[in-house]
């Protein structure tokens, strides 16, 4: 079944607007604040429209994006700039940072996924997510890495960097690498080191 994807955006996404909209109201309250954040807005304003001219790129900012299959919500994902790079082989980027929470069928969280960084490559359908990447389970385990890297078409994780794994119980687990199911339930570790705790008469004695 084909996935739809409905993208939501700020009812106003120029933020110069948004500040004309009030600054009339707030001008004789506090208008050397309002004069800053009007000046800051420009400016934010006049970044965005100079990488628009030098490159051929679509921003958006406030993002807010539901991903669904047959009306059933899977997942939502909110960053606060993305970038549409319209080339050859075209590409999303978020160069501030993506939160992504996924749901089941009941619509309660499984799992959310956070990054400094992340891109999505449309032609291969590979989205990467770079710089303190972290997974965080309904279970309470977490799992810290630098790179991860989810193939759309075989809906897996991956990556070829460092992890570590903390559990619920205290436990945790450090790896070179690791590959993994979409849901998160089949993960498979490389080289990995782990630390458990054992209660008292479980484990091996000593004497």
């Amino acid at each position: 079944m084909a996935m739809k994807t409905y993208r939501t955006y700020p009812n106003d996404t120029s933020p110069v607007i948004r500040w004309n909209q009030v600054f009339f109201v707030l001008t004789l309250l506090c208008g050397a604040i309002i004069m800053a954040s009007c000046e800051t807005d420009l400016a934010e304003v006049d970044r965005i429209a100079t990488i628009q001219a030098e490159e051929p790129v679509d921003i958006s900012l406030g993002v807010s994006i539901v991903f669904s299959d047959s009306a059933q919500v899977k997942a939502k994902m909110t960053a606060p700039e993305m970038r549409h790079y319209n080339v050859d082989e075209p590409y999303y980027e978020f160069q501030k940072g993506v939160l992504i929470i996924f749901y089941d069928e009941n619509s309660v969280e499984t799992q959310r996924i956070t990054s400094d960084y992340a891109i999505q490559k449309e032609v291969e359908e590979l989205t990467e997510f770079r710089g303190n990447v972290v997974i965080t389970r309904a279970d309470g385990s977490v799992i810290k890495t630098e790179e991860l890297i989810h193939d759309q078409k075989k809906n897996t994780f991956y990556n070829h960097v460092s992890i570590t794994a903390y559990f619920k119980d205290g436990s945790n687990m450090r790896g070179d690498s690791f590959s993994s199911n979409g849901d998160f339930t089949d993960v498979n570790v490389e080289n990995s080191t782990a630390l458990y705790f054992i209660e008292e008469g479980q484990g091996p004695t000593f004497k």
